[in-house]
């Protein structure tokens, strides 16, 4: 075999290391979440824990409402820090349940350790500036 062919298999092969890499990148949206539209950035809360915590099971029915009836307004995410230990020290988690609200760009607005309630939740974001009360009415109407 010569150069040439050498370096062309060489070439094909990184390219295909390439694909392989950026698609196990991509995370499928959590199912029942609503895609932002297309060119909207959206809010993020975070909700690091564990699936075998008390207060973390307190918080999924929460985190799946959120995600369920919020999902165009901000994002919701759930991070298993005993699964994922890395993650957990991304975000520097010293106890769990806690939560971390994050703007459109990405800056930390708020950390909260701890159980905390869908309304306590709603509330925040509302002292954010997230416009909360607009999704609960069109929530309210879209069942009469």
């Amino acid at each position: 075999m010569n150069m040439k062919n050498m370096a062309i298999i060489g070439a094909v092969v990184v390219a295909a290391a390439a694909i392989l890499l950026l698609k196990q990148g991509k995370t499928a949206e959590p199912a029942g979440e609503a895609p932002a539209p297309q060119g909207k950035v959206l809010p993020r809360l975070v909700d690091l824990g564990a699936g075998k915590c008390i207060p973390c099971k307190m918080m999924k029915p929460i985190l799946d409402d959120l995600t369920a009836n919020y999902a165009g307004t901000f994002k919701t995410e759930f991070v298993d820090v005993w699964e994922n230990e890395a993650e957990g020290k991304k975000y520097g988690v010293k106890m769990i349940p806690t939560q971390i609200f994050f703007d459109a760009d990405g800056k930390e607005l708020f950390r909260h350790e701890g159980f905390f309630s869908k309304e306590d939740i709603l509330a925040k974001w509302k002292e954010f500036g997230v416009g909360i009360e607009n999704v609960q009415r069109s929530t309210s109407n879209s069942q009469h």
